[in-house]
């Protein structure tokens, strides 16, 4: 008999006995002074060692893969650049003296948009009522517009993000039917939030280990629809639907 390892701890012993009786190596197990001591035939040697090489190869390799991060971040601010765009178009609009007139004819009037003008959805995104319902949006589409556009390259992020902010102005145009018209960003601000709240949820969920913490994100997601999503005066109906079209983008795409 061969001596192959020597003190080595329990679970590791069970874990090389299950890999040498898979390879049909015959082996014993022998009590040392600090551990457990592992003997297989003479003639087995090499094919044993071989084995557990092997086996322990291709477990680090599955570890490391587990451990890579899912996504790559790239380095932007283009959420701080759609920001001053959305500052820029309040002030030209306000200084025109056109705001009532544009929120009238562009804003999301649920009952416009259910006879055919489906462009209200994505023209009221630019819309604002005010200067604080504006910075309120400057402040989220800088926080998440620039984190979705950080895991998914700028173009598809304001994509994503624009689909679900239109996607949520639809739907609430049907919850709604008539007598109903809304104005901001808001919409696509909690499509994003969902969007990133799905992602890393589906994330983590592939890693038994991690699937428990998997909903962190999603809770996370939904306390700051709680908190930042109803508030007095806001359309609370629209922040939901822009979260849940954020969810749903994520779960398709």
């Amino acid at each position: 008999m061969s001596i192959i390892f020597e003190n080595i701890k329990e679970d590791q012993a069970q874990t090389y006995s299950v890999v040498l009786s898979a390879a049909g190596i015959e082996f014993d197990f022998i009590r040392g002074t600090h551990g457990w001591n592992l003997t297989v035939g003479n003639e087995d040697r090499e094919r044993a060692l071989n084995a557990i090489a092997s086996y322990l190869s291709e477990n680090e390799a599955h570890s490391q893969k587990e451990m890579a991060p899912h996504d790559t971040y790239q380095k932007t601010v283009v959420g701080v650049w759609v920001s001053l765009i959305l500052l820029a178009a309040h002030i030209i609009i306000t200084m025109t003296g056109a705001h009532r007139m544009l929120v009238v004819s562009y804003g999301a009037s649920a009952a416009a948009i259910l006879t055919g003008q489906y462009y209200r959805a994505v023209t009221a995104l630019v819309l604002h009522a005010d200067s604080v319902h504006l910075v309120g949006n400057m402040v989220g589409i800088a926080l998440f517009g620039t984190a979705v556009c950080s895991v998914t390259g700028w173009g598809l992020g304001w994509l994503i993000i624009l689909m679900n902010g239109a996607a949520g102005n639809l739907l609430n145009a049907v919850f709604y039917q008539a007598d109903h018209l809304s104005v901001g960003a808001s919409t696509a601000v909690f499509g994003a939030v969902g969007f990133l709240a799905m992602r890393q949820f589906l994330n983590r969920y592939r890693e038994p280990r991690r699937r428990l913490k998997a909903w962190i994100p999603l809770g996370g997601g939904l306390a700051l629809l709680g908190m930042l999503g109803t508030a007095p005066h806001v359309d609370l109906s629209a922040h939901i639907l822009g979260f849940v079209s954020g969810i749903t983008s994520e779960i398709t795409d």
